[in-house]
């Protein structure tokens, strides 16, 4: 009886090394929302600092290939130029009405249909020349136009669980390693207890070694995923953390969700747009406007019937809005965005693929830091528990 009582220290501890790395993991994701009244409470650590460990990430990936413009060509800007033309040219009749009624409905009304038609025709002619010249010119200077880290300060604030779902993909494996290799570790460490509680039967051995149990279970699995960095051969057995070993799978998960839920062509468009920048990218589009307006029938009529100069500023304008507008609508197009998500993810798979391993850890590795020290003191904790209660059911079978 005494011996199959002993044999369950290890077999509680490995119970514990499991269940501690699991719970520590599950509070590492979870609440999204912090659940408490005033500093009594918990949220989940990533969901916390999302924001700052998603600069960490995007900083060292961008910084392997330069900046936004490069992405920018990568993602072919004459496919740009065919979405656009594609999708302002069946609306420009549209597009051309609105503003003309906005400003000059009698005169838009009382014009001969043959007259509006030319007009119609005339901005469609010059549409492809202005569209081509304005997306060269957004190529050049977009690194300036779009703040990313404000862009993705803003989409996590509102989808505070993208964080959550891009780490539980692209460290999977690595997330359920840790709570394997914990049940594995607290059995190993469970069984070297047994001697010393044979020898010292105190009351406090359990539950301090239970404690020890938990903390260093818990150090030492999270630890295996990052080391040792690079491939070493331990006898029969080439060993490298498991993270690393994994680089070209996990450069793959990561690039692929933060192409379609962080840096997408139409976020990077609003944040153009409406970002701190967007009195300077609305300039660009009026620059680019511009002579498409001067020198159009449009223009010449308005100029005449209207007061002055007063009509044709107000009907420049109204066009300038409404281009904002346009271009607003044409990057929302959810075909054209998974189109060019897998543009972008290649080229952010390819630059994490060819970082050095102590790089490479440094994508992923703020998430497990910033969770290493709850991991290793709820560990401790409820192994601490376990010790006790393993404590108080030895001496009752021994009683």
């Amino acid at each position: 009886m005494f011996d199959v009582a002993l044999l369950s220290v290890p077999l509680m501890a490995a119970v514990v090394g499991w269940l501690t790395n699991w719970l520590a993991i599950q509070m590492s994701f979870y609440p999204v929302q912090f659940i408490g009244v005033g500093l009594i409470g918990w949220q989940g650590v990533i969901p916390r600092k999302a924001e700052k460990m998603a600069h960490i990430c995007i900083d060292r990936t961008l910084r392997q290939f330069g900046d936004l413009n490069a992405v920018y060509q990568k993602l072919e800007p004459q496919r740009i130029v065919e979405q656009v033309i594609s999708q302002v040219t069946p609306r420009m009749d549209e597009y051309i009405d609105e503003v003309m009624y906005e400003i000059q409905p009698v005169l838009w009304d009382n014009l001969p249909l043959f007259v509006r038609n030319r007009i119609y025709q005339w901005a469609r002619e010059q549409l492809p020349s202005r569209v081509e010249e304005l997306v060269e010119d957004f190529g050049d200077d977009l690194d300036e136009l779009v703040d990313l880290k404000a862009l993705l300060s803003r989409e996590l604030e509102k989808h505070p669980d993208m964080m959550n779902r891009i780490f539980q993909q692209a460290g999977a494996v690595e997330l359920q390693s840790v709570i394997n290799r914990g049940a594995v570790i607290g059995g190993i460490l469970g069984a070297l207890l047994v001697p010393l509680w044979t020898r010292y039967p105190e009351p406090w051995l359990l539950p301090l070694g239970g404690f020890v149990v938990g903390f260093v279970t818990n150090w030492i699995a999270i630890n295996l995923i990052f080391a040792p960095l690079k491939p070493r051969r331990i006898l029969f057995w080439k060993v490298q953390g498991l993270f690393l070993r994994r680089q070209p799978e996990i450069s793959d998960v990561w690039a692929r969700l933060v192409a379609e839920e962080l840096i997408t062509v139409e976020k990077v468009a609003d944040a153009m747009i409406n970002g701190s920048h967007g009195d300077r990218t609305r300039a660009i589009i009026q620059k680019h406007l511009r002579p498409l307006l001067d020198n159009s029938v449009i223009m010449k009529l308005t100029a005449q019937v209207t007061v002055g100069m007063t009509g044709y500023t107000e009907l420049k304008k109204a066009m300038n809005q409404k281009a904002v507008l346009a271009t607003r609508d044409v990057f929302s197009d959810p075909a054209f965005n998974r189109e060019r998500a897998p543009v972008v993810a290649e080229v952010l798979s390819g630059q994490m693929k060819a970082l050095k391993p102590d790089e490479f850890q440094d994508i992923l590795r703020p998430a497990f830091r910033e969770e290493e020290v709850q991991l290793m003191i709820v560990g401790g904790i409820f192994g601490a528990l376990a010790g006790l209660l393993q404590f108080v059911s030895l001496n009752y079978l021994n009683f």
